[in-house]
């Protein structure tokens, strides 16, 4: 199905498509008791971000416009020619962004790589080391180039990929069947510090942080089957990670940087299928987010929030497996599709570009939260599909007409 893109790239910086300026334009003028008179666009709103009380003015060709501000001194009025709602325009320039997670160019994790790129980002990545070598072979091949194309045209460039299992803080961790297993062989140093240490010595920091990694070894299992060893593998691959990621990545953030991790709706509602003790890991991980924004943000200054993704079939996803017929995963979308509020398909870029503005300064103000990019599937409380609606009409498609 075709798609409209929300925003337009230009000059290497988002901006606004010129048809949605004059609404934000026109919201914002509501919003701030504004009123905006007939042939009075285009107008350039200017904002100080200076501490509360916020001054704000609009200008416009034919005169000036001015909201009753007469308590609020300004500390310097902005040109004429600051493009309006400035705010949309994502610079990430200077800033260091580490991916962890990222293994091939179809999941959550490349699509978040990409946007970040496209905004100017240095971006690195973590890959799990027994797929670090076909991950590297793969950005190799002329088959990638189109996963790799960004939004001016030129390739996405992957400044560096370390081998990263999250599973192990410090080396002394490791279990030596780890140790000495060939998938491993030859990878050099993988613990999280060891990571760390790596990325200060490569480039002295990180502003942007991503967590983009789960596994739940007996995930096809059952809660009521899976063993105790099972569980806690997968809370310690899938939640702990990110503890241990923000406690360890936080002394080389500057302050006003970003987290975000990659969260799934079964932390919440019951998803047969989603086994394993994966369901109990997504709630910890985002009980744990907002225990960290709390702990990081008063000790680092920095943000850490988490998006709930709605399916996508994923190579990751797809090996959750199913009954013979479809897949977890392809069964997860088809119900997601019927029942979600919007009926479009979830594409990887609507997490990534959710991700990107999570991660910006846009949403500065924003920390612990649980951002939901499904179509609106978590706000559901009943199946739309289910024989109990048989012969209502209570899901009506939109058209282009309405």
């Amino acid at each position: 199905p075709s798609r409209q893109r929300q925003l337009q790239m230009a000059g290497g910086q988002w901006q606004p498509p010129r048809a949605s300026k004059a609404r934000a334009l026109s919201a914002c003028a509501v919003t701030l008791g504004l009123g905006l008179v007939a042939g009075s666009l285009p107008l350039v709103f200017t904002a100080c971000r200076s501490r509360p009380p916020l001054a704000v003015e609009a200008h416009s060709s034919s005169g000036k416009l001015t909201a009753n501000t007469a308590a609020v001194p300004w500390r310097q009025p902005a040109s004429s020619s600051v493009i309006a709602r400035k705010a949309l325009n994502v610079d990430l320039s200077g800033k260091v962004a580490f991916v962890a997670g990222v293994a091939d160019t179809s999941g959550y994790g490349w699509a978040i790589v990409r946007e970040l790129a496209n905004a100017g980002a240095t971006v690195i990545v973590g890959t799990w080391p027994p797929v670090l070598k076909l991950f590297q072979m793969t950005l190799k091949k002329s088959s990638t180039e189109e996963a790799r194309k960004l939004d001016d045209g030129s390739l996405l460039n992957i400044e560096k990929i370390y081998p990263l299992d999250a599973t192990f803080d410090v080396p002394e961790d490791v279990p030596e069947d780890i140790k000495t297993n060939k998938r491993y062989k030859g990878v050099g140093s993988f613990t999280i510090q060891e990571t760390v240490d790596q990325i200060k010595q490569d480039y002295g920091k990180v502003d942007i942080l991503v967590h983009s990694l789960a596994n739940g070894p007996e995930v096809t299992k059952p809660l009521l089957e899976t063993s105790r060893k099972g569980y806690l593998a997968a809370s310690s691959s899938s939640a702990y990670s990110l503890v241990s990621m923000v406690s360890r990545f936080g002394p080389i953030m500057p302050k006003g940087s970003s987290v975000v991790s990659l969260s799934y709706i079964a932390s919440e509602r019951v998803i047969p299928g989603y086994g394993g003790g994966m369901s109990s890991a997504k709630a910890q991980l985002e009980s744990d987010t907002r225990t960290l924004a709390w702990e990081a943000g008063r000790k680092y200054g920095i943000r850490v929030n988490t998006i709930s993704a709605g399916p996508l079939k994923s190579r990751a996803a797809s090996a959750i497996g199913g009954d013979g017929k479809k897949t977890f995963i392809e069964r997860a979308i088809d119900y997601a599709m019927t029942n979600a509020p919007l009926t479009d398909p979830l594409y990887a870029e609507n997490v990534g570009t959710s991700a990107l503005c999570l991660l910006s300064d846009l949403m500065a103000g924003v920390t612990g939260v649980t951002l939901y990019v499904d179509m609106g599937l978590h706000a559901m409380g009943q199946a739309i599909d289910s024989p109990a609606f048989e012969g209502l009409n209570i899901g009506g498609q939109a058209t282009e007409e309405s």
